[in-house]
Formats: C-alpha cells, structure tokens, sequence
C-alpha cells in the first residue's frame, strides 16, 4: 500500500480526483468529515448511549458521545505526530502532493469521532442481545431465509458493520450517506472484512467484521480506491487494515484504558489508593510531584494522573506506529499497537480491575439484563409486523407497530434479509432512554 492512494481525498459519487493541493486550507476535506459526522443524527443520538455503566443516574459518567469526543482528540495528537515524522521520511507527500502534517490529524479524529457510531444501546451487551434474539431467541425461526452470510451477519451483529453502514448507506434523494472522504473511511474499517469465515486468523483484523453482506459492494469500491491488500481469495473477501486505522484503535484502547478506570473511581467503584498505584507506574518519570500533592480534590488528583497517562501511552503509540511502518503498509503488522506497548503489563492490570470492580459490577450487570429483555422483546414486536406485512398476514396489531416505525424503516417489499437487517440498525440508532420508553409502551406500562 502507499500512502498517496491512503489519504484518498475522493468522496461517493465524484467523478474527477480530488488533488490536496488544490483543497481551501480553510475548509479543509478531511475537517469537513469531521463536521458532517458531529452534525449527524446518529452522533448525536451517542448522548444517550452507555459507555460503561447503563442508564446512569451519575452526571459525571462517560456517555458514547463523550467517550467519542475524547477519542477524537486523542486520535487528532496521534495522526498529527505521526504525520510529522512520516512527512519527513516521505517529503514528496508534501513537496508534490501538498500533504501537511494536521491532515494525518484531521482523518484521524474524523475516524475517531466515528468509531462508535454505529454501537446500540446498553453498551457492547447491546449487541450480544440484537444476536442472541436470532442465534438462540424467537428470531432464530428466520435462518430458513437467509444466506449464510447474512445470517452471520445478524447472529453477530456489529457495531463497526453498523456505523460503516450509516456512514455509507444511500437514501432517496441521499446518495453515498454522510459523504465522507475515502481515507477517513478508510481509517474508520477496523476490521475490513465480512461476517465469514469467522476469525479465519490471529490477526487483529479479523477479530471481528466490518461490513455487512449490504455494503459489500460498496466497501470493495473504497478499498480498492485506497489500494487496501485482498488478504484473502475467492468468494470470502477480505483486506489489509489502513495503516492510520491503528491509530484510531490506539486513541479507544487509551481512552477506555485511562477513563473507564476514572470513573470507577470517581463512582467509588475502585478505591483511590488504586488510582496512585496503578497509574504512578505510567507517569513516573513526567509526575511533578509537589504539583500532585497541592492538589487537594480527588477530581483534580485523577484529572492530572489520567492526562500524565494519556500523553505517555501516546508517545508509545506513535513510536510502535513509526517503528512498524513498513509492516503496516504490507498488512503484517498483527496485533494493535498498544498490543506491542512498553507498557502492556501496565494497561493489563488496569483493565483487569476495571472489568472486577467495574464491567462485571452488579449494577452494570443488572442494567445488562434490562437491556437483553428491552432489546428482545422491541425485535420481536417489529420483526412480525414487518414480516407478516410482507407475507400479507399483518394484525391490526402489526399494522398500529408499523406506524411507529420510521418511515424507512417499514420497507415490505424487499428481502427478509433488508427487513431483518433494517429492523436491527433501527433498534441499534435508539439510545438507551428511547428503548426503555417504546418498550414501556409496548408493554402497556405508558401510555
């Protein structure tokens, strides 16, 4: 791979190349993603979506939409120091092309900011209840219709297959969704490839999938304009990660390293002497420590701890990241970065009490549970109205559902397929205060 085609300025629909160095500097293409992203509806529906701990009552707690905004910005100091230096070792990126360093920085955050867009309500549990609800619930009636691969794609619904999707799907009037630039979509697949074979290697990139049989096309269209490496031949397609995709994993893995562990502190989930003996051993050698001790408010202590943390695991990142260039740019490079950091046995033992004391506490647990059963049963109301419609067998009751449906969402007159995936992004866009009400309501708990 190379990095001309990689930082592709080309949008759905364009018929002519777009050259960097013919870009306003002030409305720059790869800022105007970040701009249609925060502008979006399903961004802003992240305001209301679990981070870590479901429907909480604390105003303190990260929500999807500020764990995203800090992503972003995390991710933004990531490509912006590792444009730097690549820009150095390749100055034609520059000198020809006219390629700056913050445009690393642009496409990265705009990725960042994206990465979990398409996640539905009640956190990762949320999407092991849109799949349990076809694999073992009343759904699992529908496999009889559905290719193998597109029950796949259901059976193990994906957050990162759904954002892909909102980002790229056409509507009437609405051609190539958001119209975001090639490189920054680029950035965003995490995992480039579709829902089989199922984790065919130990390499990052197939830990899971990135499009559903209904983008497939579509997500061919743009790795092959970013010159992505097919890593895998015949019917079963898959490619080689973009390279700067591993800096917008680096930007989640630090933020949900280093934030999740503060909330539970600040929750009182974990105990602050944990905070000083887990995160010193980051921060040791940039700590100012008579500054730490004038602080006298456990806020202030974490704040400073967790931004020492975060620039530290930062600089690592970027020295994985530029140390392993060439591995990137021919696909081999396996693992994540923070995978290869100085510091693994460090973020180790911080998730490792992060998932004790604080994914696996009760209330996290108990609001998980909630969450199965609102999800399942708002699947299974749709679902038989939708299909029935399609069947011609609809209710009063089916028809009354269909008319709280949005109205792209009541398609009949399309595969099961379309149906069944429609009525899974649907359910995935609510956030977790809408599901609890449609579910109340059709329950006949709300009138």
């Amino acid at each position: 791979m190379n990095w001309e085609q990689l930082l592709s300025l080309k949008r759905y629909g364009d018929t002519h190349k777009r050259l960097r160095k013919e870009q306003d500097e002030t409305r720059l293409g790869f800022e105007v993603d970040y701009d249609r992203i925060i502008f979006s509806s399903a961004f802003r529906s992240l305001q209301d979506k679990t981070q870590v701990i479901p429907l909480s009552e604390t105003d303190f707690v990260h929500t999807r939409l500020t764990h995203s905004l800090e992503v972003s910005v995390v991710g933004r100091s990531l490509g912006r120091r590792a444009g730097k230096k690549l820009l150095e070792k390749h100055p034609h990126l520059s000198e020809v092309h006219g390629y700056r360093f913050n445009d690393f920085g642009a496409i990265v955050a705009a990725a960042s900011l994206a990465h979990d867009i398409g996640n539905p309500p009640f956190g990762h549990s949320g999407e092991k209840a849109i799949g349990e609800y076809f694999k073992t619930g009343k759904g699992a009636k529908y496999q009889s219709v559905l290719s193998e691969k597109e029950y796949q794609d259901i059976i193990d619904f994906e957050g990162n297959a759904n954002g892909f999707k909102l980002l790229t799907e056409s509507r009437a009037g609405v051609d190539g969704g958001l119209r975001l630039s090639y490189a920054t979509l680029g950035a965003f697949m995490k995992y480039p490839k579709e829902s089989l074979p199922k984790k065919p290697t130990k390499h990052i990139a197939d830990k899971k999938f990135g499009f559903f049989q209904s983008e497939k096309e579509s997500f061919q269209a743009i790795a092959e304009e970013l010159g992505l490496l097919h890593t895998r031949s015949g019917e079963d397609w898959s490619f080689a990660r973009h390279p700067l995709t591993y800096l917008v994993e680096a930007a989640d893995d630090i933020c949900y390293t280093i934030i999740d562990f503060e909330d539970g502190i600040n929750l009182g989930l974990i105990s602050e002497d944990f905070a000083l003996e887990y995160l010193i051993k980051l921060v040791k050698d940039s700590i100012n420590t008579k500054k730490y001790n004038a602080l006298a408010y456990k806020e202030d202590r974490l704040s400073y701890l967790r931004a020492l943390a975060i620039n530290t695991l930062i600089t690592d990142a970027i020295n994985i990241f530029l140390e392993n260039e060439t591995a990137l740019l021919d696909g081999s490079f396996a693992e994540s970065l923070m995978d290869q950091s100085s510091y693994k046995a460090q973020i180790k033992d911080i998730i490792s009490l992060s998932v004790q004391k604080i994914y696996q506490s009760q209330e996290v647990i108990e609001k998980e549970i909630a969450g199965y059963k609102i999800i399942s049963d708002i699947l299974e109301v749709y679902t038989t109205a939708l299909v029935r419609t399609k069947e011609g067998k609809a209710s009063n009751y089916d028809t009354l559902m269909l008319r709280t449906l949005p109205e792209f969402y009541c398609q009949t007159e399309v595969s099961h397929y379309t149906i069944l995936l429609n009525t899974c992004c649907y359910v995935a866009s609510l956030s977790d205060s809408a599901a609890v009400h449609i579910h109340n309501k059709i329950m006949g708990k709300q009138l």
